[in-house]
């Protein structure tokens, strides 16, 4: 299979240069030229994507190179694309920035590469003039593979600047395709895990990618951009499919409980209702809304793909989990956020502790490990892990490499896996009887718990590397 849809990669010198701003922009203005526009963000990132599905109308999709590996990226990418017109992959950090110590791994630059793409570098030119020849000629020239070709020059002051820049590039033999204007009114708000995510503000949010699409339209040659798009060179492979991989994934084995911390009544074990879904169907729950918006769109893919029906509802507004559930999963999200709320909707609680208790597999990623705390900064939770959760000042970032301690609705002890922390909260203990997971570094240790049929872990995964896990969780729906 031949892969040869149009596409950009977008990036930048540094963080804050403006890349969601021009890529998101893009994205609307080709989609308002009636294109179908593929949208991707390089990296473990939960909340641009939401941003680029309002730019695009299609779901937003990551590509990290660290999580999945590098063979899945290309695989990932025609997924995403099948049909489309043209991608805009959005970059993250700075291009050749990537998984620390890990060289070029999870870089922009390697997925650039790997998807033989042109990159078009957003520099903020705000406090510069001439220098930006050097600076663009330092980022093309150091890696011979990553093909910078072209510039957009972002939060320009004047005419007489832009005039200045333009003709220091003439030298570098890369190309201006865009020039905007310092636009106050395209800024996202953001706070302490970065930008306010979509769902919280999706009216201002409408607003913004509209302001993004006006700002590129009038800045960008989008003639000369998406020529350049087509330019891309052909990729070779078969575009991932969700059916495929489950199918060919190892048969999980009979899931074992784990010993761990009993409820608090052991002979409590509730009844729980079968769905009304065509045979061999499960039902499994997806906590979304404001509250719990992380989350891969491959995760519900492998899921449904191993028999599952994915159901998602909202912890802020639904006082009961979906009919029939049979299996849970909380992906992260910002419950800190909105913890009185969380907490004063108590039949969910109750609701959610009872299946829990009743020994349904519930997997659990950061937010979704707060909301099954005991409380959260003092706000009553679940109560299905006796832990205490709190904000804190100390950001915990980084991908991690991880491998299963305890058997669990998700793997067998000793699966290896990729994760990625990103958070502001710390739970008291870290880890249960039974912990999740065996972190190497930046420091050995184990974290989260395993109980029951919980997994609940600060890590946040992605399932495309394992597709077992999806298959093991529903069958764990099948047998619990």
């Amino acid at each position: 299979m031949v892969i040869s849809v149009p596409r950009l990669v977008i990036a930048a010198p540094s963080s804050g240069s403006g890349k969601t701003t021009v890529a998101t922009g893009l994205m609307a203005a080709f989609a308002s030229r009636g294109l179908a526009v593929s949208p991707h963000k390089v990296g473990p990132d939960y909340i641009d994507p939401g941003y680029h599905t309002l730019a695009t109308g299609r779901v937003g999709r990551n590509l990290d190179a660290y999580l999945c590996g590098t063979e899945l990226i290309a695989p990932l990418f025609a997924h995403g694309a099948r049909g489309c017109d043209l991608a805009v992959v959005e970059g993250v950090m700075g291009l050749y920035d990537g998984a620390a110590g890990e060289g070029e791994l999870a870089s922009t630059a390697q997925v650039a590469k790997l998807l033989r793409a042109p990159v078009v570098l957003v520099v903020d030119a705000s406090s510069q003039s001439r220098s930006v020849a050097a600076l663009v000629h330092g980022f093309a020239s150091w890696d011979p593979g990553v093909r910078v070709a072209g510039v957009i020059l972002n939060k320009v002051g004047s005419s007489r600047h832009e005039e200045m820049l333009r003709e220091a590039l003439d030298e570098s033999g890369v190309p201006v395709l865009g020039c905007l204007r310092r636009a106050a009114q395209v800024d996202t708000p953001a706070r302490h895990l970065g930008l306010v995510p979509v769902a919280e503000r999706r009216s201002d949010a409408v607003d913004a990618v509209g302001a993004m699409a006006e700002q590129v339209r009038r800045g960008c040659d989008l003639d000369a951009l998406y020529a350049l798009a087509r330019g891309a060179g052909e990729l070779s492979g078969a575009a991932w499919d969700a059916a495929e991989v489950v199918a060919s994934s190892p048969p999980p084995p009979l899931p074992v409980p784990t010993l761990g911390a009993a409820p608090p009544d052991p002979r409590h074990r509730p009844e729980r209702p079968r769905p009304q879904t065509p045979d061999g169907l499960r039902v499994v729950a997806v906590a979304g809304g404001a509250a719990f918006t992380f989350s891969y769109a491959e995760h519900a893919e492998l899921l449904t793909a191993a028999g599952a029906e994915v159901v998602t509802f909202d912890p802020l507004r639904d006082e009961q989990l979906p009919d029939g559930t049979d299996g849970l999963v909380i992906g992260g999200g910002f419950p800190e956020v909105y913890a009185p709320e969380l907490s004063a909707n108590e039949p969910l609680r109750k609701a959610v502790a009872e299946l829990a208790f009743g020994g349904a597999p519930v997997a659990a990623e950061c937010a979704g490990l707060l909301y099954l705390s005991r409380e959260l900064d003092d706000q009553p939770m679940c109560g299905v892990l006796d832990v205490s959760a709190r904000m804190s000042e100390r950001l915990t970032l980084g991908y991690r490499d991880a491998v299963a301690v305890s058997d669990s609705a998700l793997a067998v002890a000793g699966t290896r896996m990729r994760g990625h922390e990103f958070h502001r909260t710390v739970v008291e203990p870290g880890a249960g009887a039974a912990p999740a997971w065996g972190v190497r570094a930046p420091e050995r240790r184990v974290e989260g718990f395993v109980q029951q049929g919980v997994h609940a872990s600060y890590l946040h995964t992605h399932w495309a590397s394992q597709p077992g896990v999806a298959r093991r969780f529903v069958e764990r729906c099948r047998t619990s």
